[in-house]
């Protein structure tokens, strides 16, 4: 067991491997062995994460950096002492993001299977979902804030690799996909200059972008501990086995600082200047206070997470990620890049900790995500739309949960979030598998003959119809108005969607009734026993936030799966084949009971039995050794009963609105839009709160135009037509012409054809002295021998 975390690199290099292979030979492969390579490698990622879970269990939960082989080190600068090592971290908090990242990942990867089955490009889109995995669990296991910042990088790619996968779809669509993915790729990199000006402040303050150095400790208040043993008959119903005091710990004043992380250093920074210390540090020509210069990083910071985990204002990219296939969205809201921001928030819960001004900006931008998100939702008519916007109001949950210290609460949501928003997700796209299905089968046959049979690729291909958009007619297979009556043609898709439904809405005893519940509850000790303002601002929020979740998504059910078919597509849906359900079949599984893996104290009879499989809070407990400083709040029965009684009344709300037949009138309009009293509102949410026009106006319609004018007046009217051809080719010209004619063949010429000229005259003189005569060459030698003669005695007659 001591060696299981030698392991750690493999839960990389496998889904690296299975990449590998199909982006190189899956094509020639064919689509089978393409599929079974790309899951087997992201199945082996989740062996090995296993195997962590393990290693830690049987370790008393004491992390370990691993050092990958043949790699000492990454990047390594001596002039400026500057060596950040590729290590691997292998504590409770990266092994409980590898569990769900892993298993949620390659239950997505059996389900595309199915979904993409057809696709032209089929290995490469599952070459691409390797490669996602492979960055997300970069970012997730690295020990340094520049290998966390490679896996961030990286999913960002992938995301933009896989929103824009189907570019070119024809009619438009293809474009609108191409500005989806390019959408995706801007707002993130808005984020990531603020964490990398993070990264930046860190490294000039404490000398390394280490979290912890190998043997440090994390939450020193857990070095000593007791742990139950099973009974030995003959000795006591207990034993205790305590753990060694690690040998590096900030609180370890014989420690030095450069033998810390930088969360060691910090707490040292911040405890001392708690205890009087005037603790200042220099950056540059600045010098902050060590509180100050924390307020500034994790400020940065939250720029970088409202990019990633699209929180206000940078969510605007999240809800046009839905042109990538269902697959993609699973996996990037469930599993994925949206959880990056919150991971990272939590992993540096140190810092936010210690800053109380972020913190409470973080709250306030978490709840208020959350409940605008939610409003919107509840006017979408896009399937996947709906599904979009309820994980940006998620998202918003964690983040408050973050900036309430409930950093555990944070972390238990996104487990519960990441199984049943994955199944809500892959239920929608067997949603519109099935509506494409009967579409086609409409279409081909006229409404009349056979039922379509969904395994029949030979006989439509889901990918093919929707890479057609919409060049056969207008129908739109995620519009939920083409929907309806489809629990009796889909029984499996409907009855899971309903309990990720239940469990997103938070309704006792499915998962999402603990998770939430326990950020409401955190909202309600920081509120009213704290005192903070946060604390009663938040609950407010969250609360009308979770009102809206259930509405929306009971309203999408009602939409989807109740009353009677409204279009004869949806009348002739078919389930969806086994490698489709049996993943829904499980996420609804792991939707019922991953809730249970933190139960709080004094939940009663609620647990149902549970509390002695998993424990008290044992998600905490576990996290608690890789993240500290928070409180875990007790089982809060006003809270539960009231938001659980919000959330029927939300759900007994949106189906006298839209049940019975009543989902949309025979206008194809929502019934709150016609409705006086909600149409305002309706309209608002409907228009997204014209957050996209209001970027348009504001960002992409100056930048568009300063972009047009720098390329056609400045570049191509200025420097094109004028500059270059009104200065630079007509000054070569003219300067040609100087240079050719009174240079080159007035002078140059002229003194060479002059020098001609010269030698033409002299040889025509010259050429008279031969006359052929016999007597003139006499006397001409005559001549020229008396002048030698003469020559040779001019010095003798000089000398006499």
């Amino acid at each position: 067991m001591e060696n299981l975390a030698q392991l750690a690199p493999l839960i990389i290099l496998f889904p690296a491997i299975g990449a590998f292979i199909n982006f190189f030979w899956g094509a020639r492969m064919g689509e089978k062995p393409s599929a079974i390579v790309a899951t087997v490698a992201a199945a082996s990622s989740f062996v090995i994460s296993v195997m962590l879970l393990l290693y830690l269990t049987n370790n008393n939960y004491q992390p370990v950096v691993v050092d990958p082989p043949l790699l000492d080190s990454w990047i390594r600068i001596d002039s400026v002492n500057l060596d950040i090592a590729w290590q691997t971290r292998v504590d409770t908090l990266s092994v409980s993001m590898m569990m769900f990242v892993t298993l949620v990942g390659t239950l997505i990867h059996i389900y595309a299977i199915g979904y993409m089955h057809g696709d032209s490009r089929f290995s490469r889109f599952f070459a691409y979902l390797n490669m996602f995995l492979v960055f997300m669990l970069i970012l997730v296991s690295g020990n340094n804030l520049l290998m966390m910042f490679v896996g961030w990088e990286g999913v960002g790619l992938c995301s933009y690799l896989l929103i824009g996968f189907w570019w070119d779809k024809p009619n438009g669509v293809g474009w609108k996909n191409s500005n989806a993915a390019r959408k995706a790729f801007i707002a993130n990199r808005i984020g990531d200059f603020g964490v990398l000006m993070a990264i930046f402040l860190v490294w000039w303050s404490f000398g390394t972008l280490d979290f912890y150095k190998p043997g440090e400790v994390a939450n020193p208040s857990l070095t000593s501990h007791s742990v139950e043993a099973e009974a030995v008959e003959g000795e006591d119903e207990t034993a205790t086995v305590t753990v060694a005091e690690p040998e590096i710990s900030y609180q370890n004043p014989e420690i030095e600082d450069s033998q810390l992380g930088i969360f060691g250093q910090a707490q040292r920074l911040v405890d001392r200047s708690k205890a009087g210390e005037d603790v200042q540090l220099d950056i540059g020509p600045f010098t902050f206070e060590i509180t100050t210069l924390l307020v500034i990083v994790t400020l940065f910071m939250l720029l970088g997470a409202t990019g990633k985990s699209a929180q206000i204002p940078l969510f605007v990219w999240l809800p046009d990620a839905m042109a990538g296939p269902t697959p993609v969205s699973a996996l990037i809201h469930a599993a994925t890049m949206v959880t990056a921001g919150v991971y990272m928030m939590v992993r540096t819960s140190v810092f936010f900790y210690n800053a109380e001004l972020t913190s409470f900006i973080v709250a306030m931008v978490g709840a208020g995500t959350a409940v605008v998100a939610g409003f919107v939702a509840i006017a979408q008519f896009d399937i996947k739309r709906v599904l979009a916007y309820s994980t940006i109001s998620q998202l918003g949950f964690m983040v408050a949960a973050v900036g309430l210290g409930a950093y555990p609460a944070a972390m238990f949501h996104m487990i519960t979030h990441a199984f049943f928003k994955a199944l809500l997700f892959l239920g929608s796209g067997s949603v519109i598998h099935g509506v494409e299905h009967g579409h086609h089968h409409v279409h081909e046959h006229d409404g009349h003959g056979e039922e379509p049979d969904p395994e029949d690729h030979a006989v439509v291909t889901t990918h093919q119809d929707e890479k057609a958009g919409q060049a056969a007619d207008d129908f739109d297979p995620q519009d939920m108005r083409n929907m309806g009556g489809l629990r009796s043609r889909m029984p499996v898709t409907y009855w899971t969607y309903l309990v990720g439904t239940l469990a997103l809405a938070g309704i006792w005893p499915l998962a999402g009734f603990w998770s939430k519940d326990e950020i409401l509850a955190d909202a309600w000790m920081v509120g009213f026993e704290k005192g903070r303002l946060e604390g009663y601002l938040a609950l407010g929020l969250l609360m009308l936030a979770a009102v809206f979740t259930a509405f929306y998504m009971w309203r999408q059910v009602v939409m989807v799966f109740h009353g009677s078919p409204r279009t004869e597509a949806a009348a002739h849906a078919p389930e969806s084949v086994r490698t489709m359900t049996i993943p829904l079949v499980i996420l609804a599984v792991f939707s019922v009971f991953i809730g249970f893996i933190n139960i709080p104290t004094g939940a009663g009879v609620l647990h149902l039995g549970m509390e002695g499989i998993f424990g008290k809070h044992a998600l905490a407990d576990f996290i608690e050794y890789s993240v500290g400083n928070f409180v875990l709040p007790p089982f809060t029965l006003f809270i539960a009963l009231g938001a659980t009684a919000l959330g029927i009344g939300a759900i007994l709300m949106a189906n006298s609105i839209y049940g019975n037949d009543r989902a949309v009138t025979k206008h194809r309009r929502d019934p709150l839009e016609i409705n006086p009293s909600f149409g305002t509102f309706w309209a608002l949410a409907h228009g997204r709160l014209y957050w996209d026009e209001i970027y348009d106006r504001l960002f992409i319609t100056p930048f568009s135009r300063a972009a047009d004018f720098l390329a056609n007046t400045i570049d191509w009217i200025f420097l094109h037509d004028y500059f270059h051809d009104s200065v630079l080719v007509r000054g070569y010209r003219n300067i040609g012409k100087l240079l050719s004619k009174p240079v080159d063949l007035g002078i140059i010429d002229g003194a060479v054809n002059g020098v001609g000229w010269l030698v033409r005259q002299f040889s025509s003189r010259l050429r008279t002295v031969q006359t052929g005569y016999v007597r003139t060459y006499a006397v001409a030698l005559l001549i020229g021998v008396v002048a030698i003669i003469v020559i040779m005695l001019l010095p003798l007659i000089n000398i006499g």
